[in-house]
């Protein structure tokens, strides 16, 4: 079992914009006020870069073009949708917003069977859409795959029984908690645990500020720290600037770096870089469009692929 993958599949967007399903409960979202073809351009621009700096370092990125009479505006951000485990299993997540559901294709499987790799069984969930509960895949659950353990924030997007019964089915031991961010004056749910928590191999960024409860944020640490994680704190303004939304993946020869955006990056201090760098590199890049109108950073656009090979 392994917690780092050297292949990652991500979805070019064609019709990205702000979405506007989302933003009820997505409190990263901006409206950038330029034309929807501009933006989308912008974010062609720095989904490119990002995935040419990935494949410089030897990361086996996967690319599938988004559909274009879809409409699906979040498309950029395939790891709500999808899960791909070790043993074949594909897990099928319930969307909160109508126009994501559309994101699910079949013809994203059948390109990964063509690069190779093997697909047994397909765990699907999204029936719960229909009951109005919601579970957004790897945005919702954070996998400590070797020491099978599912962390996840509760959100109108991620609902404590589906958690709970994705936990019983992929055999992970859940550990649940609420996360909040300030809007207006008021402590609202952060719409995903992934924006808030980084998952490494041995260690975990996290903003601890954001769980309000002592004795859930307690639980956290100790579940941490019983796996040997060595915890980074993050602030909530870093948080804002995406720093908990970073993924470690494996480069060339088995290196890993801490992957994340230009704007997480800078805000992090040199202390944090210091801590994170004793592990691996940080790679980033520029994604201020698609963290501005789309309110989900680098960790959001890469779908990991455990599958094994045929």
């Amino acid at each position: 079992m392994s917690q780092t993958t050297n292949t990652i599949l991500m979805i070019r967007p064609v019709n990205f914009r702000m979405n506007e399903q989302t933003a009820v409960n997505n409190y990263f979202q901006e409206d950038l006020n330029i034309k929807n073809a501009e933006i989308n351009a912008k974010a062609q621009v720095e989904f490119d870069d990002f995935v040419e700096k990935l494949r410089a370092v030897g990361v086996n990125v996967i690319v599938e073009n988004d559909d274009e009479l879809m409409d699906t505006p979040d498309s950029i951000f395939p790891n709500n949708w999808v899960s791909f485990h070790e043993n074949g299993d594909v897990g099928l997540y319930p969307m909160f917003a109508e126009n994501r559901r559309r994101e699910r294709r079949d013809e994203v499987f059948i390109r990964l069977e063509k690069e190779g790799f093997q697909i047994n069984n397909i765990i699907d969930y999204t029936s719960a859409e229909d009951e109005g509960f919601f579970l957004e895949g790897t945005g919702s659950i954070l996998l400590d795959r070797i020491n099978s353990k599912a962390y996840c924030a509760l959100s109108p997007r991620a609902d404590e029984e589906l958690f709970i019964e994705f936990c019983e089915d992929f055999e992970y031991t859940p550990v649940v908690f609420t996360a909040y961010q300030n809007v207006d004056g008021k402590r609202l749910a952060i719409y995903h645990t992934n924006v808030m928590m980084c998952l490494a191999e041995k260690f975990s960024v996290i903003c601890l500020d954001s769980i309000d409860d002592k004795k859930e944020r307690k639980n956290v640490i100790k579940n941490l720290k019983q796996d040997g994680k060595v915890i980074i704190e993050i602030n909530e303004s870093q948080m804002h600037q995406f720093a908990g939304n970073m993924l470690q993946v494996k480069g060339e020869n088995d290196q890993r770096y801490l992957v994340m955006s230009k704007a997480a990056h800078d805000s992090l201090t040199p202390k944090q870089v210091a801590d994170i760098e004793r592990f691996c590199p940080i790679l980033s890049s520029s994604l201020e469009t698609i963290e501005t109108c789309g309110g989900g950073s680098a960790r959001c656009m890469m779908a990991e692929v455990f599958l094994p090979k045929v």
